[in-house]
């Protein structure tokens, strides 16, 4: 029986298979990416960014501080002042998904109960974010993005 030899072709033969894998899997994930993600945050980025600091100080000096939690098949926010007393906005709007794509995205009517803000909300488990923007009476706005994990 004749014995087979390892020849320069052969070691090509490797190496191209090998870095064909590796580029075909990268298109692949790179494909996937593109197509989930929107990609955007705000339509400018310049007037963003030049209004940033006036917002952010407006945000700062109401103090609300925002926490979420799944209970029940609701979705719950609690939105708090400096003493921890609940705060009623004058208006509230959100947007919550998933943190990889905007396919599961939704924009929940809440209901202020007195303590806190409410909406039925069948969540998968996982990571999801809720991108909220509150108003306070005075028109101050108050936006952020929370993160919530939901436990199976």
């Amino acid at each position: 029986m004749a014995e087979r030899q390892f020849t320069g072709k052969h070691a090509l033969a490797v190496f191209v298979a090998a870095f064909g894998v590796i580029i075909a899997v990268n298109l692949v994930l790179a494909y996937s990416a593109v197509k989930t993600f929107p990609g955007l945050e705000v339509k400018n980025s310049y007037v963003a960014s030049q209004e940033f600091n006036e917002r952010l100080q407006e945000q700062q000096a109401l103090g609300w501080d925002i926490r979420a939690e799944v209970n029940g098949g609701l979705l719950i926010l609690y939105i708090t002042d400096k003493t921890g007393a609940p705060v009623e906005v004058a208006e509230l709007q959100a947007v919550v998904g998933r943190a990889t794509h905007v396919k599961e995205d939704f924009s929940p009517d809440f209901i202020f109960d007195g303590q806190a803000y409410s909406t039925p909300a069948a969540l998968g488990e996982g990571n999801w974010n809720i991108r909220l923007v509150a108003k306070d009476r005075d028109g101050a706005e108050f936006a952020q993005r929370v993160p919530l994990y939901v436990k199976g």
